[in-house]
């Protein structure tokens, strides 16, 4: 009998279990969304060939025990035929996690799902130094606190004030978690100190007017674990607007962990190894 490589099955998203020769089949489920016809399939697998239940992960994910050493190749197949992959195990992007953003959300300020599908097309699977983990949040709400992954990103809106429209009402100065807008509604006075800003968007979705519009953005976490240390991401560079200044933020991102990670080592743990000013300069150079 040939010898089983855990390590392949593991890189192609099929964990090894405490019992032999049975396995947990994590699948690629990209920002949180799964089609109907999919999870039907699943349903069928797990009761085809696991124990009738799957797992759901703190990352969105379904994983699937129990799978039989000699079913895995069937198992991939049938997985194929409604477009569904396993997912990233070991060191390497694992599968982006978002939550569902401006397309369903009131308070979303950037379509996530997008984005989750941007990224997972370009880096899912990158061999890397150690698991690389992204993670999307719609807004300042934070439901998916990217904060903790190794890239997070989190939905911004920078406020413009349009005095032709605005009658004063005061809202938005009631909902600013700053006090960055202050209204003088006698004197017909609003003054807005952005260096207070933390562009949370609340000004200009609560104004009844549209006196305050915003541009969307990207704010940028790096750094973030949470596992055997727990550490939060830091933010070394202001929002980002274009779509393709953060796609240049993510692959300067994964460059230098290249460049600068050793094997096993978390990307935070770099960055505290050789200075987080080091990826500030390069990030700052866009």
């Amino acid at each position: 009998m040939a010898q089983v490589d855990n390590q392949e099955l593991k890189k192609a998203g099929f964990m090894k279990q405490v019992q032999k020769n049975r396995f947990s089949l994590r699948l690629r489920i990209v920002g949180g969304q799964i089609q109907a016809d999919q999870l039907k399939k699943v349903s069928e697998i797990v009761q085809k060939y696991g124990h009738g239940y799957i797992h759901m992960t703190s990352r969105q994910g379904i994983e699937i025990p129990f799978i039989k050493l000699e079913d895995i190749g069937v198992v991939k197949k049938e997985l194929g035929e409604v477009g569904l992959q396993p997912g990233a195990c070991g060191p390497r992007v694992r599968t982006v996690t978002a939550c569902q953003g401006g397309a369903i959300c009131p308070s979303g300020l950037i379509d996530t799902t997008v984005l989750a599908k941007e990224l997972d097309s370009k880096y899912f699977a990158m061999d890397l130094p150690h698991k690389f983990k992204f993670g999307i949040t719609g807004c300042l709400n934070n439901c998916l606190k990217s904060e903790e992954n190794d890239l997070g990103i989190k939905g911004g809106m920078k406020p413009e004030w349009q005095e032709d429209k605005c009658s004063y009402c005061g809202l938005c100065g009631a909902v600013c978690p700053t006090k960055a807008v202050e209204v003088k509604k006698q004197e017909k006075m609003i003054s807005f100190n952005e260096k207070e800003c933390i562009y949370c968007g609340k000004c200009v979705k609560s104004c009844p007017v549209e006196a305050w519009q915003g541009q969307s953005g990207f704010t940028v976490f790096f750094g973030g674990m949470f596992g055997n240390r727990i550490a939060t991401g830091k933010q070394l560079i202001p929002i980002v607007f274009s779509k393709d200044n953060l796609f240049k933020v993510v692959d300067i991102t994964l460059g230098f962990y290249k460049k600068h990670g050793k094997q096993g080592e978390r990307f935070g743990n770099t960055l505290d190894r050789v200075g987080w000013g080091l990826l500030q300069k390069e990030l700052e150079a866009i």
